[in-house]
């Protein structure tokens, strides 16, 4: 007899194990399926790169944004580092300098939109099919994007593009945390999810290094995304979600197919009859501020969320303005959060979750703070302090994704996430602008990023620790925030 009462997923699946065949399996694909959103965030760094160039009139030797008289006759640009960008094909210098940033933020609006939609869709029409059409949509736009013939078509693909990276990275990182046990999701989360991310990002200077044109660039970045269209029959759809949408059978086929991919026996019938009645109730965006706890976890996901991807793109993005080797400073980056991704892995239960986030944010902070206290004259230091503040920001981002994963219950996980990514390109739409006004102060975006990160330190102290717990999946199950 049911007695209507929601049992815990993780318990009802346990018979599957941690690490058979079908984890590792769910694993690689979808691992595979964050490394392109991996170098799609940050291709700007090479696709918008102003190369130096001088007035074809007066042979004037020009700086980039420090330009201030007009060429009447066009610029020349040197071709040294670059066969072509942007800035290049369209004269993006000088009265035009303000489209550089004004495109990549387009970007991370689309980011935006996609952050919200996604969350949304995928809780109507299900992770699967939203993480396969908007990897489709990704890798589509980024072919025509390479078609371009306008500075605003390059720009509205942009958009359109930014709402497509977005939208599969994180239907990704939910399919596989609904899908894993609780000891398998930070697995996958940190050395899964993340390090695809991680090594797609450090594939980005390899191709550009080969590749110095950016619309040949954009196509070499598409071409990954076709690969893994034909993975489709091998991810099943979220039997959580499938539960929340009272398709049990459909629920339990999966966990059958899982078990016979791991050779264990499976019960006849898994889930049974009316104890998932909660889970099927239809939720909203309401639902996020409906109770005390659910709107805490909200709201300071939404600061935090915002203030970590800011200050993680703003550094990332400045590749080009550090000296040096402009591909050689974004593989550094780049192989600085793989490293830290590995590291996060193992030190992740060492420490209660605040206080995980807490130190590697105020890290962060405090690097960048130190960063104006280094003389002109000193530009190797510069760099040096702004590439170990961005060992904590790299840390706190990837483990943001396994934080509020745990926090947020099943039934609006994917809408509390979409929220807090929202919020999440809110700071990346900024952080362009932001490195904009090194032209002023070289230092001032290191004392906005310092300042914003240790403000995020001190938020996350008020979170409750998730370390060992299991997924909530109702809103009365969210923990309560610490006093």
């Amino acid at each position: 007899m049911s007695t209507g009462k929601v049992r815990d997923f993780d318990e009802i699946t346990s018979f599957l194990g941690d690490y058979g065949l079908f984890q590792i399996l769910i694993i690689v694909l979808l691992s595979f399926s964050a490394m392109p959103a991996g170098y799609m965030g940050v291709i700007v760094v090479f696709v918008s790169d102003t190369p130096e160039h001088y007035c074809r009139k007066n042979w004037t030797t020009a700086a980039g944004f420090n330009d201030t008289e007009q060429c009447l006759d066009g610029w020349v640009f040197s071709t040294d580092r670059y066969t072509a960008t942007i800035v290049s094909e369209w004269d993006l210098v000088c009265d035009n300098a303000w489209k550089v940033p004004f495109s990549t933020s387009l970007f991370f609006v689309g980011v935006l939109i996609g952050s919200f939609a996604s969350g949304h869709l995928s809780d109507r029409f299900g992770r699967k099919p939203v993480l396969f059409f908007t990897m489709v949509l990704q890798t589509v736009t980024a072919l025509i994007q390479a078609t371009s013939v306008t500075w605003v078509m390059f720009s509205i693909l942009n958009c359109l593009r930014g709402l497509g990276q977005i939208s599969s990275l994180i239907a990704s990182l939910i399919l596989g945390s609904e899908m894993l046990s609780q000891s398998v999701r930070v697995t996958y989360i940190l050395l899964g999810h993340s390090l695809g991310f991680g090594i797609g990002y450090a594939l980005l200077p390899l191709f550009a290094y080969f590749i110095r044109g950016w619309r040949m660039l954009l196509v070499a970045a598409a071409i990954p995304g076709f690969l893994f269209i034909p993975t489709w029959c091998l991810i099943p759809e979220s039997p959580r979600w499938l539960l929340q949408k009272g398709r049990v059978e459909e629920a339990e086929l999966v966990i059958h197919k899982a078990a016979q991919w791991n050779r264990v026996p499976a019960p006849e019938v898994i889930f049974r009859a009316g104890e998932c009645l909660e889970l099927m109730q239809t939720y909203t965006y309401m639902d996020l501020i409906r109770t005390h706890n659910i709107r805490n976890i909200t709201i300071f996901g939404v600061f935090i969320w915002m203030s970590v991807t800011m200050v993680y793109y703003g550094l990332s993005l400045n590749s080009s303005n550090l000296n040096g080797n402009v591909y050689l400073n974004c593989f550094i980056s780049a192989a600085i959060d793989i490293v830290v991704y590995v590291a996060t892995w193992l030190l992740i239960n060492r420490a209660p979750r605040p206080t995980f986030l807490f130190s590697t944010l105020m890290f962060c902070g405090i690097m960048l703070l130190v960063i104006q206290l280094v003389p002109e004259d000193m530009p190797v230091m510069f760099q040096v302090l702004a590439l170990v503040g961005k060992i904590g920001v790299s840390a706190a981002y990837c483990f943001i994704y396994v934080f509020f994963t745990e926090l947020m219950p099943t039934v609006v996980r994917n809408m509390g996430l979409g929220i807090c990514s929202t919020a999440a390109r809110i700071g990346a739409i900024i952080s362009p602008y932001l490195l904009y006004m090194s032209v002023y102060s070289r230092i001032l975006p290191y004392i906005i990023f310092g300042t914003v990160s240790i403000m995020a330190a001190v938020v996350s102290m008020l979170l409750p620790d998730t370390r060992n717990s299991k997924l909530p999946d109702l809103i009365t199950q969210t923990k309560h925030i610490r006093r």
